[in-house]
Order: structure tokens, then sequence, then C-alpha cells
């Protein structure tokens, strides 16, 4: 069993939290864009509150532990490890409780590089709980806005969890490429879902819009979240993301094994 101790410290060591990578500059200008209710910020979450620019500072300074001082524009974010780990420890028991009830569940991220191998081991374990791990939508062609323009991408899925893959790539075993934000694959996924009869996922475990898009559709979802993702800490304070996890979502693939082992002990899902 990891000790919560040994995990603090990796989490310090590996820039998971305390001082992040994150810079604070661009936290700010995304807790602007989603005041001004930005989708490329917002996730597919469509907010009920007013969430200006100060709500928002006080949301990720309660959740994260960034410094809510709004004079504070200029270098990196920090994350308080001791969130992080309150955190991580929700996250386990809405697995546990999921597993218990064998119930169908699907991955997704948009951050497959660095998070695959986090989210796949949890599949893994939840498919030897028995639950169903979900993949609708498999081969389902997504046209998608991007930084380049509008991109034909490919929804597939990697050891069980869904991610977007683009037009070059080779397929199943290749390095998945596709960073995005999107809540657009999560929704082609649940309409194929439900086109075909079911079964519905009961929990959705993932990032950035396949949280927040199945959050908003009724959904339990939990997930990771960096400090400059405002999106699915409002949807926890709404009500309709079930857990979110602070941390640096893109620091090295293997950085997060500790935190897998640590899930899994919690939840009892150890195999």
């Amino acid at each position: 069993m990891l000790s919560t101790g040994a995990l603090r410290a990796h989490l310090l060591a590996a820039g998971l939290a305390g001082p992040v990578a994150t810079p604070r500059e661009k936290s700010l200008r995304n807790y602007r864009l989603f005041a001004a209710r930005d989708p490329r910020v917002t996730l597919g979450l469509d907010p009920e509150g007013r969430w200006d620019e100060r709500d928002l500072l006080r949301l990720m300074a309660d959740r994260c532990g960034v410094s809510g001082d709004p004079g504070h524009r200029t270098g990196h974010d920090v994350i308080d490890p001791e969130r992080t780990l309150g955190a991580l420890d929700a996250f386990a028991g809405r697995l546990a409780a999921a597993a218990r009830r064998r119930a169908p569940v699907l991955f997704g991220t948009g951050h497959p590089h660095p998070l695959l191998g986090f989210y796949a081991t949890l599949a893994d374990a939840m498919s030897s709980a028995g639950c169903l791990v979900l993949t609708p939508a498999q081969g389902r062609c997504v046209d998608m806005t991007t930084r380049f323009g509008v991109r034909t991408l490919l929804l597939d899925y990697a050891r069980g969890v869904a991610l977007m893959r683009g037009p070059r790539d080779e397929g199943a075993g290749c390095e998945p490429g596709v960073h995005t934000h999107s809540p657009l694959p999560v929704r082609v996924a649940l309409g194929a879902a439900a086109e075909a009869g079911g079964p519905l996922p009961e929990l959705v475990v993932g990032d950035h819009g396949w949280v927040c898009g199945a959050g908003q559709l009724g959904i339990e979802t939990i997930g990771l979240a960096d400090a400059d993702d405002p999106a699915p800490f409002v949807g926890e304070a709404e009500g309709r993301v079930a857990a979110v996890v602070p941390l640096d979502d893109a620091v090295r693939s293997d950085y997060y094994r500790p935190l897998t082992r640590y899930v899994l002990n919690r939840a009892c899902l150890s195999q």
C-alpha cells in the first residue's frame, strides 16, 4: 500500500502538485475566457451560475490551492498536494462504488500521451471487477475544430480508453497523438451507445471535454484537471461532476503510476 506521505512526496518531486509548470498567465487567461463563456474553455459545460473572473479565482483557490490574489499575475501556478490527495480519495471512492454495483464505465482522454496509461490501468481493474468497459462509436469519424481549422479525426480506443487519432495515425498499437479538450468525442460516443440500444455508462472517467460533456448530460463523471482548466471544477461546484483531482496533467506518463496504485488500493481494486 502506497502511503499518503509517500504519495505526497512523489506529487511534489514529480511536479504534479506544489509549484507546477502551468503558467499563472495562462490560468488567468482561461478564467477570463470561461467568464466570457468561450467554448474553448467551457468544454461542453453550460454553467448555471454567473461565474465572473473573481468567482473563478476564488473557486480555483479553494479547489486547487492556486493563489487567490488577483494581483499575482506571473510565474508558475501552485496546486496544493493536500487537495490532490483528498480528491484522489473521492475519485477512488466513486470507482469503488461503481465496481461494487458492476456498473458499465466509459473511459476517455484528451491527453493520450501522458494520461493513457493511468486510465488504461483503471479500465483493466474495473473490467476485472466485473464492470463492462464500454467502447461505443469505435472508428467513427468526427469533424472537429482545431487551431489548424476543421479536421476529421477518428474516435478510437486503446486499452479500453477512448481517444482521438489523426488521419495519419496507423490505428491500434500506434502512439495516440491528438490532444483535444473538445466535448464532441463524448457526445458522439454517448449518442452511438444510445442509438445501439445501450448499455449507457453509469460512470465516465476522463478529463476535459469527456468529464464536462458527460456531466452536462447528467452522467456521473470523475476526472483530472489542471490549474488552468476551471470548467471541471465549476461542474463539481454545481453538482454535475462528482470528483475532480487537481494536478498537472502534462508531465511524463510514468509519473502517474504511483497515483494509479494509490487509487486502486483505496478503491480495493488492486490485483
